[in-house]
């Protein structure tokens, strides 16, 4: 009998599940961590960044907002699915009392077919989820589609109905404008194979910022065995009615605005086809997650927005970032602490503040090792292949980089080794060391005629930093001439250079 694409994806899925259970042994044990104290785990702010900066997002409640409902919903909390006990108390226009409606059900996929993909890998499957699995669909638990019903304790219902099923189950939520404040959608899960949650619609934040208690919109937390987040759908965090009280940079210690999407203790996850707009903070972490895969996204907010990058990783091993369109006002993509083998591919990256890694050197940062950036182009970005560490940090250390086949148009510092970042706020070096960096194949147009900065620690040289084949002419619109510059880095160039390696 033939499969269809779903049922491939759900086996491979849940494959995939398997088999990193095997390798790891035993589940990480967290029971003691207060996931909602740890929104701000290893975020880096952006490019405003003040003394004291990278510290978690609190609560971030703005003036001006009515005490709303939905703030701090939370799938744990909510009652048994079909229990049909109501919001809390104040919330919006909830669903009647009473046993939610019987989902809909359809047949489970075929056991034993599909080829278990090798360890580490996402399989790498594109068609929308659907066959196979029973369906709760949000609207069946009381969810409403007329953007002005606030929907967060209905998405909770219908997740835990689904999360809690012993069958294949999926999450929908279908065409319509589905308005909602903070929600966690918690594991783990008892279904069987990866949970699916498949966003057909449009959903859009509630505006405002008392809602948001843990500085997070909506939070997947918890899931071990896999989540596929699939559709055609759009999170929409109408951010641009917040943006106004992001004051990072002439306050670095106020807090962050909310996460649109945060995934944390996640493994052998699937985001795929959704696309995310005007985040009131960042668009997406992802943060002591394994094995998680992000392809076919695309992620788009005014290159003015602040302090809105695209996807933020930390604390993770083995992500891998595909073929997405990122534009945002801050990084495209941001690699922050803790995090290892990391690969990004096929992103196109602009407006924004580039591809990069950091800032690092905060308390309490560990280790970078295993980033690979290749076959990505960015436009006229204020960065493009970026590391950058804070001064004086703590001894940890970043190796094992690589970025390679990049395209740059109009990028104003194409390549750069920043460790003096935030160096207004102290004039002690940075202890971040950066090893094994290796720079090939990247051409294009320089907006500034530094097109390779190599600024390194005066206390811990850069260490075996490679350039190979670079290519880049300068775009600017004054007369200049292209030129290296480095500093405490112990770099080799080969291949063409253009601009001319440094003396």
């Amino acid at each position: 009998m033939a499969l269809s694409r779903i049922e491939v994806k759900v086996i491979l899925l849940l494959a995939l599940t398997l088999l990193s259970c095997g390798i790891e042994g035993v589940r990480h044990v967290l029971g003691d961590v207060d996931l909602g104290a740890d929104v701000g785990a290893g975020i880096d702010d952006g490019d405003a960044l003040g003394a004291g900066s990278g510290a978690g997002a609190g609560a971030g409640a703005a003036p001006g907002g009515d005490a709303g409902a939905g703030a701090g919903v939370d799938a744990g909390a909510d009652p048994a699915p079909g229990a049909g006990a109501g919001p809390t108390p104040g919330a919006g226009a909830g669903p009647s009392t009473g046993a939610a409606p019987a989902p809909d059900t359809g047949a489970a996929p075929g056991a034993g077919a599909g080829v278990a993909p090798g360890a580490g890998a996402t399989p790498d499957v594109g068609a929308s989820a659907g066959a196979g699995a029973t369906v709760f669909d949000v609207t069946k638990y009381g969810a409403k589609g007329d953007g002005k019903t606030d929907n967060a304790m209905m998405f909770i219902r219908a997740w835990n109905a689904a999360c809690q099923s012993t069958g294949p189950a999926k999450v929908v939520i279908p065409e319509g404008n589905f308005m909602a404040g903070e929600v966690f959608f918690k594991g783990p899960c008892k279904c069987s194979g990866p949970i699916i949650v498949e966003v057909v619609g449009t959903v859009l934040g509630h505006t405002d910022l008392i809602q948001y208690t843990a500085g997070v919109w909506i939070g997947f937390q918890r899931i071990d065995g896999g989540l596929l987040l699939t559709g055609k759908g759009t999170f929409n965090a109408q951010g641009e009615a917040s943006w106004k009280y992001n004051d990072r940079k002439n306050n670095p210690s106020s807090p962050l605005l909310p996460i649109s999407l945060k995934f944390q203790f996640v493994k052998n996850a699937l985001v795929e086809n959704i696309k995310l707009v005007n985040s009131k903070g960042f668009h997406m972490t992802v943060t002591s997650c394994n094995n998680f895969t992000l392809q076919g996204l695309r992620i788009t907010a005014p290159d003015e927005s602040p302090n809105t990058d695209g996807i933020h990783i930390s604390r993770s091993d083995l992500v891998n970032v595909t073929d997405c369109v990122i534009g945002t006002g801050d990084d495209c993509i941001s690699i922050g602490e803790g995090s290892t083998n990391i690969g990004v591919s096929g992103v196109t990256c602009g407006p924004g503040h580039g591809i990069s890694i950091g800032s690092l050197g905060r308390a309490q940062d560990k280790d970078v090792k295993g980033v690979t950036v290749t076959n990505c182009s960015l436009t006229g970005t204020t960065n493009g292949a970026r590391i950058k560490t804070l001064t004086n940090s703590p001894q940890i250390a970043v190796s094992g980089v690589i970025y390679e086949d990049i395209t740059m148009k109009d990028v104003k510092n194409p390549i750069i080794i920043d460790q003096h970042y935030n160096s207004k706020n102290s004039n002690k070096a940075s202890n971040v060391k950066i090893s094994d960096v290796h720079f090939k194949n990247i051409r294009g147009t320089s907006a500034t005629d530094v097109a390779v900065s190599l600024s390194c620690s005066e206390a811990v040289p850069c260490e075996g930093v490679e350039l190979v084949d670079i290519d880049l002419t300068y775009s600017g619109a004054r007369a200049a001439s292209i030129s290296s510059s480095c500093s405490n880095a112990k770099a080799t160039f080969t291949g063409k250079q253009n601009p001319s390696a440094c003396k």
